[in-house]
C-alpha cells in the first residue's frame, strides 16, 4: 500500500513515501517558524523525485502529537484534506507510539520533552498497547509511576533527564535514541491498520492549549 506520511509536530519534522517493499524516501525537515508555508511544496518535490502522482497514493498518515499545537494541526489537516479530496483512508499515529517502535524490550517507556518542566510520556508493551497511558507529567512523577516496571527508555533526546536518573535503578535500564525523522515509522504503523476515514481523525495533544487553560481560569 503506497503511503505518504508526515510529521510536523516539532521544530524537526519529516515526510516519507513508503510501500510494501519499505521506505522509498524519507526527508528530515527543519522549520523553526513552522511548516505551513513549505509542507505541500516538500510533498510535491518528494513525489516528483519518486515519479509518483499524488492520485497513486493509497493511504495518508500523519503524526497526531503530542507536540506543538500548531504543528500538529498543520500535518493532520494536510493529510485529512488530501484523503478527503482523493477519497483515500487516513490514519493518525501518536508520536509516543511511533518512537516506541525503535525499542527491543518487552516494555518501552517513551519520553518527549514537553518543556515547562514536563514530559510527554507513556509505557508501551511491545505489541503497541499502553501499559501506562500517554500523559503530560513532571519527570519525577513519571519515575514514581514506573517504579515497579523493568523497561527500556526511548527518546529522541534523553540528555536533559539523565541527571534525574543518575544513581537510581532507572540508570541501568537500556536507552534507545529514536531518530528525529519519524514519518517512515508512522507510515509503517498506519499500514498495519485499521484504516479510517479522514473525518474521524483527531489530534492527540495530551496537554491542553494555553488558550484553553486561560479560558478555563
Amino acid at each position: 500500500m503506497l503511503t505518504l506520511a508526515v510529521d510536523t509536530t516539532a521544530e524537526f519534522g519529516s515526510i516519507a513515501l513508503v510501500d510494501s517493499q519499505g521506505v522509498r524516501e524519507e526527508v528530515l525537515l527543519r522549520e523553526p517558524q513552522g511548516f505551513s508555508g513549505v509542507l505541500f511544496e516538500q510533498i510535491q518535490l518528494l513525489l516528483a523525485r519518486q515519479s509518483v502522482a499524488l492520485e497513486k497514493v493509497e493511504l495518508f498518515a500523519g503524526a497526531s502529537g503530542p507536540g506543538s499545537f500548531t504543528g500538529v494541526r498543520i500535518g493532520l489537516a494536510a493529510m485529512k484534506g488530501l484523503g478527503e479530496v482523493l477519497g483515500k483512508p487516513v490514519v493518525a499515529v501518536s508520536n509516543l507510539r511511533a518512537i516506541a517502535e525503535y525499542g527491543e524490550s518487552e516494555l518501552r517507556a517513551t519520553v518527549i520533552d514537553a518543556r515547562r518542566g514536563e514530559v510527554f510520556a507513556a509505557l508501551f508493551h511491545r505489541n503497541g498497547q499502553q501499559v501506562i497511558p500517554e500523559q503530560v507529567i513532571r519527570f519525577p512523577r513519571l519515575l514514581e509511576l514506573l517504579k515497579d516496571y523493568e523497561f527500556e527508555w526511548i527518546s529522541n533526546d534523553f540528555d536533559p533527564f539523565l541527571p534525574a536518573i543518575h544513581g537510581t535503578r532507572f540508570e541501568r535500564f537500556p536507552l534507545t535514541r529514536a531518530p528525529r525523522a519519524l514519518a517512515s515509522i508512522i507510515a509503517a504503523i498506519a499500514m498495519r491498520g485499521p484504516l479510517t476515514h479522514a473525518a474521524v481523525i483527531d489530534a492527540n495533544y495530551v496537554r491542553r492549549s494555553d488558550a484553553e487553560l486561560l479560558w478555563k481560569e
